[in-house]
């Protein structure tokens, strides 16, 4: 990989114009450094795959303040930089959305606060996590489920999950009978299952240690999640409590053995799984920068991230892996046919 590391970006403003390809991260963000850095490195071990690259790729080191990141942009644009991959953080998107001009084109790693504004050189692709729980939602359809109970943590995280799974299952026609406050108090616990007694099937908008301390008493009714409940293998003691959640999560975490996926090396471990996620996401930012910088924009990728689609309003659509926890693991169920990366 050809690479230039720029951690200052005026001193880049101020040279000729040299065509390549910036990579915009808060490395220099107390709270986002170690998610930039886990996003690089997936970012640069995606490049290692090629022996030869169109340009060179120089990294714009930021902090999560917007009017530092929306600098770096502007110095990567006057740098002569023909794609951009970054902002990373919500805030900085939303900035670049509504408030900046698009001149080149652009993969931000995150999606906006809302919507509106569609530069046409805007690119979004994300870890977002409603996107899962409309995917658990449109699983559970097809399962055959219609009448939902949802469990929702409480915290704003846990809401989004809940209120988007809610609202794909209803759009489809499913009803959602209640939703439920996560405790962990056991005589609480119990009510869920007698208040859901006409449920066909749970919807966890929990994490992993939430998740399994409610599954035991949720008795045969199917369950469903999203990733947040998926965090790695861990035994099959950990394993055995999340007997039968059905959940969605990415290639790269469902498939590690799968071809596709094992042409990217593993990272070193990174102590936390949502950076391992994040990680991936930089092999397939890598891999969508080098079909922009081409000229393609029917994006259609086998990522490992999931299936990647250009939808609507320059959103790039992921459709993720399903799983299941069975005989206390985490296993891939189905996996689709999956091409050679490219």
């Amino acid at each position: 990989m050809a690479s230039d590391a720029t951690p200052q970006t005026g001193a880049v403003a101020a040279t000729a114009p040299v065509p390549h390809i910036a990579l915009l991260l808060p490395m220099n963000s107390k709270i986002f450094g170690r998610h930039a850095t886990a996003l690089r490195d997936g970012f640069q071990a995606a490049a290692r795959t090629q022996s030869r690259t169109a340009l060179p790729v120089r990294e714009y080191a930021v902090s999560e303040n917007v009017a530092n990141v929306l600098e770096g942009y502007r110095a990567a644009v006057a740098a002569g930089a023909q794609v951009i991959v970054g902002p990373l953080t919500r805030d900085a998107v939303t900035a670049l959305a509504f408030g900046e001009p698009v001149p080149v084109p652009t993969l931000a790693l995150n999606v906006p606060d809302h919507t509106g504004r569609n530069p046409g050189n805007l690119y979004l692709l994300s870890l977002q996590i409603e996107a899962e729980a409309r995917q658990a939602a449109r699983i559970a359809w097809r399962d055959g489920r219609r009448n939902a109970v949802t469990i929702n943590g409480g915290g704003p995280v846990e809401r989004r999950m809940q209120s988007a799974f809610a609202g794909e299952f209803m759009r489809l026609g499913g009803r959602v009978a209640t939703d439920v406050a996560y405790a962990s108090d056991p005589d609480k616990l119990k009510a869920i299952t007698r208040g859901g007694s006409a449920a066909d099937m749970y919807f966890l908008a929990l994490g992993y240690t939430e998740a399994r301390t409610v599954r035991p008493y949720l008795g045969a009714t199917p369950v469903y999640a999203t990733s947040s409940v998926h965090a790695g293998d861990r035994g099959p003691l950990a394993g055995f409590d999340l007997t039968g959640v059905n959940f969605v999560d990415m290639p790269w975490l469902l498939e590690p053995n799968h071809t596709a996926v094992m042409a990217y090396a593993r990272p070193k471990p990174y102590g936390a799984f949502e950076l391992e996620r994040l990680y991936a996401l930089g092999i397939d930012a890598w891999r969508i920068a080098q079909l922009l910088l081409t000229g393609v924009r029917d994006i259609r990728l086998d990522g490992v991230t999931g299936q990647l689609t250009l939808g609507t309003d320059g959103h790039i659509e992921r459709e993720l892996a399903a799983g299941r926890y069975s005989e206390g693991r985490p296993h891939a169920l189905d996996p689709a046919p999956r091409e050679p990366a490219r």
